[in-house]
């Protein structure tokens, strides 16, 4: 869900307030772990501990803000019960905590003082709790008044107005309080100007369909000499998928309808992720790399070790995809023979066969303990695919889509692993189940969506789930 400016402020302030507040339990941690110590008979309370920040508290200072903020713990701050926010707060404190324990088991850092970190998740969850509660009450107090809610004005005719507010999130316009309605299609635009001047209002919000736009454009304008924020809804622009939002071409503005996740921090995170993992498991994974090259010499001789083949990388852009050989040289001019004989388990231009007579053992082997996707990393490493996103397909079998909504699967970049593959690959059975799992992946894309992917992989490949 894309957030306003205003929420995205506020939420980076409250974010600041807890950073400090983290930093805080980290003091008092310190301190109720030296008094422990003193009454466990371990020596004096030595003051400068108390002061003295733990390493950890370097990772959790700038990350519990931000892991937070994934599990929705700035959101709907109005409404949330008590019971959302302290499950909220377990979930990221928890998330922390395995942070904190793998650099530790990675790092070997000595000084890890478990008292103290326990101490400190304690008063964090207690502190944390007490700002949430304080900030919707806080919210709830201000809201319930008048006088301290926005004074707006909204531009459009009664029906109008009645289809805005019921696809409008109550939540998010708690703080409203509309002065006055006014119907575009049936009056002046000079009649708004004589409401701005005896209304104190900081913006009007145009939900309007039916007012040619000379007058949409001339009530603007009655805003603009007013010095008063006008906000236009882009609803007469009948979109099912993509989101509209403002950009510019030089100094000239645009409305972009946008169903692809935009340029941000994340996407460079990602990116970056990408590109270190597929070192990381490629150092990790060096011995199996020349075991399954071995292995294919021996089971296959006279073949290469490895298969490539032209796939569809993002946008439809043709690139050279890697893989371990786990079929006879010649599987591709089999294909047609083997679907007439055997058929194709799965519906659509996908080709999918259980117990495919092209594999030879030893490439089952490697199919089953995925160990054949390894030389993608290769491709992940040149920026073509990515670690998670949808599979790229064979240029044929993208030619043959029957739907053009389809292509939109082809507006990300592709990846190794997805969501059909995490939860156990042969599952699916209809090429349209798949595409649409792909879309829900690209429609509600994050960061945090990856890891949780590449997370549900690995039990998926050890112990080769739905893996044939």
């Amino acid at each position: 869900m894309s957030s306003s400016r205003q929420d995205t402020f506020t939420t980076q302030v409250l974010q600041l307030i807890d950073a400090f507040l983290v930093f805080l339990a980290f003091i008092i941690g310190g301190f109720l772990r030296e008094i422990s110590l003193f009454f466990l008979g371990q020596g004096p309370i030595k003051l400068e501990q108390t002061f003295s920040i733990s390493w950890a508290a370097y990772l959790a200072i700038p990350f519990t803000p931000l892991v937070l903020e994934k599990f929705g713990f700035y959101q709907r701050l109005h409404s949330k019960s008590t019971q959302t926010a302290a499950w909220q707060l377990i979930q990221g404190l928890f998330f922390i905590g395995i942070l904190i324990s793998l650099f530790a088991l990675f790092t070997q850092v000595q000084d890890t003082r478990r008292l103290l970190l326990l101490n400190a998740a304690g008063v964090m969850f207690f502190f944390l709790i007490i700002r949430d509660r304080a900030t919707k009450i806080w919210i709830s107090t201000n809201h319930s008044k008048k006088n301290y809610r926005e004074r707006l004005i909204v531009v459009g005719t009664n029906f109008e107005l009645d289809e805005f507010f019921s696809e409008i999130d109550s939540e998010a316009i708690s703080n409203w309080n509309v002065v006055a309605h006014f119907d575009l299609s049936a009056r002046y635009p000079k009649d708004l100007l004589a409401i701005l001047k005896k209304e104190s209002v900081s913006r009007v919000v145009f939900v309007t369909k039916s007012a040619p736009f000379e007058k949409v454009a001339e009530a603007i304008e009655m805003c603009e000499l007013q010095g008063v924020e006008a906000w236009i809804a882009a609803s007469f622009i009948r979109s099912q998928i993509a989101r509209p939002v403002f950009d510019s071409v030089g100094s000239k503005p645009m409305l972009v309808l946008r169903s692809t996740p935009e340029l941000s921090w994340s996407l460079l995170a990602k990116e970056i992720i990408d590109r270190a993992g597929a070192f990381a498991i490629i150092a990790c994974t060096l011995p199996l790399w020349i075991i399954a090259a071995l292995g294919i010499r021996l089971a296959s001789p006279g073949a290469p070790v490895f298969f490539t083949q032209m796939r569809a990388g993002r946008y439809g852009k043709p690139f050279r995809m890697w893989k371990f050989r786990t079929m006879v040289a010649n599987a591709d001019d089999l294909l047609e023979q083997i679907k007439k004989e055997h058929g194709n388990q799965m519906d659509g231009p996908v080709f999918k066969l259980d117990n495919d007579p092209r594999i030879f053992p030893f490439g089952s082997l490697l199919r089953k303990l995925s160990i054949d996707e390894l030389p993608q990393l290769i491709n992940v490493l040149r920026g073509e695919i990515s670690l998670v996103g949808p599979r790229p397909l064979p240029l044929y079998e993208v030619e043959a889509f029957s739907e053009i909504s389809h292509r939109r699967r082809l507006s990300v970049k592709p990846g190794i692993t997805c969501e059909w593959q995490a939860g156990g690959r042969n599952h699916i059975t209809k090429f349209e189940d798949w595409v649409e799992m792909d879309l829900r992946y690209i429609d509600n894309w994050s960061l945090w969506l990856d890891l949780k992917i590449l997370f549900k992989t690995i039990p998926a490949v050890l112990f080769a789930k739905g893996a044939k």
